[in-house]
């Protein structure tokens, strides 16, 4: 749901100089009684709100795995819709930056953290023998939301306002995830599906490798496996972050145009999901993931190298970064599971995740950061490339000391 302050800084550029509906589409009046969104908002201020938003998940995805064990999974992604749609219905009625970095960094962000990381990795446990796969499919659908919400999104901006777009889908939130959270079922401990033959050892006996958290903290493959995760996520999220104001300022496209650009990032991410998990299911996590991080410096060159007026070639760029993002992210629960045991994956995968979340914070400020001091985002694209390399040095790494 950033796609809503995305929107409302697409209507920055558009109509700047204007009233205090400033934020409006034109010919749109914000409904009485509302909060008017704050006067600060720009691409700049919003991407502090999406990092606190991308930050916080491990919190609860740590935290829900530990209630889920006590509760059941219908009470952790209930608590989970509760929090990400009051999230998005206090921001409504937010009037400041820090107001929306409460209510939506903070509940958006943790309610996430809570139903993303409980769904998914439920469904993997369901699924040892295709991790990849449904690791890709379950993480795909957290992706497509940003192909499917955003037209119904800026169909409710355009007939009453951000204010009102955001209390309207925010209430839809609670009663369509508090309703189906009820139809979720635990995945039964040392679930096995039929034909299914868990590797065995030269003895006969059933291997395990199940570490809880402390015995996962406790590997060095675990700080192989998260800096690899934080240096792939690093351009993803910078891209996301700023991918509507990026295509305008280096090509010259619209806003509209622009937008599209925003839908084809989703597009690919979501199929770049689905894609890699099933490849890495026959291949191998690694392979997959390095092939990944070679395409991500092909991404970055092409949009490094884009002028003004190379639309095509953006779109190329910014299509090739959406497959490698979401490559990465439908890897990762299967990678984490097959690493350190299906048993504990929910709180194992949500330690794991804090290098998404240390992605979410550096990406979006250090291209910020990068926009601001050059004028130009050069250096953050030359930033990225420079650790994709580095996640392929860890990957090279990971594949020496664990064969």
């Amino acid at each position: 749901m950033s796609k809503l302050l995305d929107r409302a800084a697409e209507l920055d550029i558009e109509v700047t100089g204007m009233s205090h509906d400033w934020f409006l589409p034109a010919g749109c009046k914000q409904k009485s009684g509302h909060a008017m969104p704050p006067r600060d908002l720009t691409s700049a201020s919003l991407s502090i709100v999406y990092t606190v938003a991308n930050s916080v998940g491990p919190i609860t995805m740590i935290s829900g795995g530990y209630i889920n064990d006590k509760l059941g999974p219908r009470w952790v992604v209930f608590a989970g819709g509760l929090l990400f749609g009051g999230g998005m219905l206090a921001s409504g009625f937010a009037t400041s930056i820090p107001m929306l970095v409460v209510t939506y960094g903070l509940g958006c962000g943790l309610g996430m953290g809570l139903a993303y990381g409980y769904t998914i990795n439920n469904s993997v446990k369901f699924f040892p023998d295709k991790r990849g796969l449904i690791g890709g499919i379950a993480t795909a659908t957290y992706g497509l939301s940003s192909v499917l919400v955003p037209p119904v999104a800026n169909l409710l901006i355009s007939r009453a306002g951000i204010s009102q777009a955001f209390i309207v889908l925010g209430i839809a939130f609670v009663l369509i995830v508090g309703v189906f959270s009820q139809f979720i079922l635990k995945c039964p401990e040392n679930y096995c599906p039929a034909g299914y033959q868990p590797k065995a050892a030269q003895g006969g006996a059933v291997l395990s490798n199940d570490k809880n958290w402390r015995e996962m903290l406790a590997d060095p493959t675990f700080y192989m496996m998260i800096f690899m995760l934080m240096c792939g996520a690093f351009s993803g999220l910078m891209i996301t972050s700023q991918a509507s104001p990026m295509a305008q300022s280096i090509t010259g496209m619209g806003a509209g145009l622009a937008a599209m650009v925003v839908s084809v990032l989703a597009l690919f991410n979501a199929a770049g999901r689905v894609v890699a998990g099933s490849l890495s299911d026959r291949f191998g996590r690694v392979t997959v993931l390095l092939a990944a991080f070679l395409l991500e410096i092909v991404g970055l060159v092409i949009l490094l190298t884009t002028g003004t007026g190379g639309v095509a070639q953006f779109i190329v760029g910014v299509s090739i970064m959406g497959i490698c993002f979401g490559a990465l992210m439908g890897v990762y629960p299967g990678f984490t599971a097959d690493q350190f045991g299906a048993k504990n994956n929910s709180v194992n995968y949500g330690i794991m995740f804090i290098g998404f979340a240390l992605a979410g914070c550096l990406g979006p400020s250090v291209v910020g950061k990068v926009l601001t001091s050059t004028g130009s985002y050069s250096g953050a694209f030359l930033i990225a490339g420079g650790l994709a390399v580095l996640g392929i040095v860890l990957a090279l790494l990971y594949q020496k000391t664990t064969n």
